[in-house]
């Protein structure tokens, strides 16, 4: 496997920090890999899934979204448009550099941000969810008795994965204002949809509702026993040999 490490303008002008894996020989395509909530480009699951997919011939970019890893800007500025916007920034920069990625993969709130960032990256082909919520506005929830505080004074410190991070009153509105359901119907591609049953942190009532507003061709893989962030390298391969073996017929050789 070899590794490029880059950088490029996000939506707002920032750097961000990305790593292109690819394999030892011509990649046969490229994807975009999105990471979870307040996550980063290096996390565990990120990391084993853009290894293993590069062991089927695949070059995975994976990107720090802004204010997050070792990209600019400020998370509290941040939303979910923003995000996908990040997701556009991405491609653009694989398109330049690279080639185009006919793939887009996406983990928790980078699942939903691939969907509805596909819409803008025409020579995606296939699209691929791990664990990912039917509606952005989900991740409220993970904000508890801080969800108060930010709607009565416009912001506040919220502890997530043992990390302090500021959200403000916008990151909520912005959620609320998606309608990723009706994204997902105008999809016009392949979509794999993955999640746990088990699944405590993003309920798989979620696949379910996103699997019905899909048209076809549309799959569906259960990740048995595995947790939300797929800290087992096991579940981690699993999905990425699941994602290498679907989208084989939806992906041409890159030049």
């Amino acid at each position: 496997m070899k590794t490029d490490r880059t950088e490029f303008p996000g939506s707002d002008g920032q750097k961000l920090a990305a790593r292109l894996d690819a394999p030892d020989g011509p990649p046969r395509a490229y994807a975009l890999f999105a990471h979870c909530f307040t996550c980063g480009k290096d996390i565990f699951a990120a990391s084993r899934i853009a290894q293993a997919l590069t062991e089927h011939g695949l070059a995975v970019l994976r990107f720090d979204f802004t204010g997050l890893g070792a990209s600019e800007g400020e998370f509290a500025n941040t939303n979910f448009s923003s995000n996908v916007a990040d997701l556009v920034a991405a491609a653009d920069h694989l398109r330049r550099a690279y080639c185009a990625p006919a793939l887009l993969i996406g983990h928790s709130l980078g699942g939903a941000a691939v969907l509805a960032a596909a819409a803008s990256i025409p020579e995606a082909r296939a699209v691929a969810t791990i664990a990912a919520p039917s509606d952005p506005s989900h991740v409220a929830g993970l904000f508890g008795s801080s969800l108060e505080e930010i709607r009565t004074r416009g912001e506040a410190q919220v502890q997530l994965a043992g990390r302090p991070f500021r959200i403000k009153q916008q990151f909520l509105v912005d959620a609320a204002e998606q309608n990723l359901t009706a994204r997902v119907a105008q999809l016009g591609r392949g979509l794999l949809i993955m999640h746990s049953p088990g699944d405590t942190t993003v309920d798989i009532a979620n696949a379910t509702r996103i699997f019905i507003a899909a048209r076809h061709p549309k799959s569906f893989v259960s990740l048995v026993d595995a947790e939300h962030l797929l800290p087992r390298k096991s579940d981690a391969v699993y999905a990425a040999s699941m994602i290498a073996a679907w989208s084989e017929r939806y992906l041409e050789p890159g030049p």
